[in-house]
């Protein structure tokens, strides 16, 4: 629900995803104080068993592409990383909205499947938010978009020795 209001409304370049959890056992409790009791009831069989029987470790979350209605799961690569990409960034939000303070953000490869335009956008939303990004990348190009607005570090191997050179 805290995403799902995040999300609303929000001027994104990024598709909007309709969160859900699956899980195997319909028994488990949906609500935070049922979940609680189950959890301490189950508490001697864990033990037992040396690992938690019960609990949202055991669900799986789907997402639908909003806006066409499909499942993630048969969207193309690019779209199941636009839809990656907004909920990061949605949860960045929210983030920011609950603590008053802007959030780290971490991405790897983040930009390597994107266009310029959703490269541009992402940067200008990351921007925006006044968010520190720490962000990998293949090459330097992927992050020209940012210009000023960001301290580049490159990290080189000099004989099996790491060096960063910013």
């Amino acid at each position: 629900a805290r995403l799902a209001a995040a999300q609303d409304g929000a001027e994104t370049a990024f598709p909007a995803a309709e969160l859900g959890l699956t899980h195997p056992d319909p028994d488990l409790p949906d609500n935070a104080q049922a979940l609680a009791a189950a959890l301490a009831d189950s508490r001697s069989a864990d033990l037992r068993a040396g690992r938690s029987l019960i609990g949202p470790h055991r669900m799986d979350m789907t997402a639908i592409y909003t806006a066409k209605g499909v499942p993630a799961a048969q969207c193309s690569t690019g779209e199941q990383k636009a839809l990656l990409i907004s909920l990061i960034l949605t949860n960045a939000r929210a983030l920011a909205e609950d603590t008053a303070s802007p959030p780290l953000i971490l991405l790897d490869e983040v930009a390597a499947h994107l266009d310029a335009d959703r490269r541009a956008s992402l940067y200008h939303e990351i921007c925006a938010l006044g968010a520190q990004a720490w962000m990998t990348g293949t090459g330097p190009e992927l992050f020209d978009d940012l210009a000023d607005r960001a301290q580049r570090l490159e990290v080189t191997d000099e004989d099996g020795t790491s060096r960063v050179v910013g």
